[in-house]
């Protein structure tokens, strides 16, 4: 086993451990698409775990700062390894794996966001980044549905996360349409569940154009993003289904039922 392989090895290890939805949708894709997407998550990984960990803010930024480093590096790393590999086999380009970090460090200096447009800023970054960095693997040039895709899984994220990131000290949810729908604490209420269907609309807006990604696509590659977005999609219906019930109740789908929606997916 060579050095790269046992580095393929360790990302799609991450990935499955980790990223329950990704790693539905790439065990649809042929060996060497899965290895190269899975060395993206890991990355995307090792920045998020950085921005959302216990260190002091600049012991975060000057980690951030490494991981930027190491993207023009000559890898020893094994998730370095991997994503060097597979950015040399699809011409995947630097400018959206450092966007993440710059999301990242976003996460450490912000934690409100006054309106959707800074909130779409940020969406553009820890996601829309991560549709840019994956659509090459694809075989794909259409960065403007991926971006859009990207945004709309995480506006989804958000809805689903709206407790977990106010334990971190976020909000997310635009400032003005917090103030505009009357909610004063993030709480159940009807104003909540009022200002969370609107929400809920808007990622479906955007899931719906993102998906016109699936165009331009082979059907293997269809399958894995259709697949990983209807998985997301199946969250927000049951979320909505709940009442908006995210401070407690059940928003993350059981793995029978990701299963069962890959298997829908798979014959549909």
């Amino acid at each position: 086993m060579t050095d790269v392989d046992a580095a393929y090895d360790e990302v799609l290890r991450i990935t499955r451990r980790e990223a329950k939805n990704f790693a539905y949708g790439i065990m649809l894709l042929p060996k060497e698409k899965r290895q190269a997407l899975a060395a993206i998550y890991a990355f995307a990984r090792r920045v998020d775990d950085v921005a959302d960990g216990e260190l002091p803010p600049e012991e975060k930024r000057a980690r951030l700062e490494e991981l930027r480093s190491g993207l023009d590096a000559d890898p020893t790393d094994p998730v370095f390894v991997a994503l060097r590999a597979a950015r040399d086999r699809f011409e995947i380009p630097r400018e959206p794996l450092a966007a993440l970090v710059d999301g990242g460090l976003q996460d450490i200096d912000q934690s409100t966001y006054a309106d959707f447009a800074e909130l779409r800023g940020y969406c553009e970054k820890v996601a829309g980044a991560v549709g840019l960095a994956c659509v090459p693997v694809y075989g794909s040039d259409d960065t403007d549905h991926a971006m859009t895709l990207g945004i709309a899984l995480q506006l989804i994220n958000i809805i689903r996360d709206v407790d977990e990131d106010r334990l971190l000290g976020r909000v997310y949810l635009p400032q003005d349409e917090l103030a505009a729908f009357g909610v004063e604490e993030l709480a159940p209420s009807p104003e909540f569940r009022e200002l969370m269907a609107f929400e809920a609309e808007r990622a479906r807006t955007f899931l719906a154009e993102g998906l016109r990604l699936l165009d331009s696509l082979d059907r293997r590659s269809a399958l894995c993003v259709g697949t990983f977005a209807r998985l997301y999609r199946e969250t927000l219906d049951r979320i909505e289904a709940g009442g908006f019930d995210v401070f407690g109740g059940q928003t993350r789908l059981s793995t029978p039922r990701k299963l069962a929606v890959v298997a829908r997916g798979l014959i549909a």
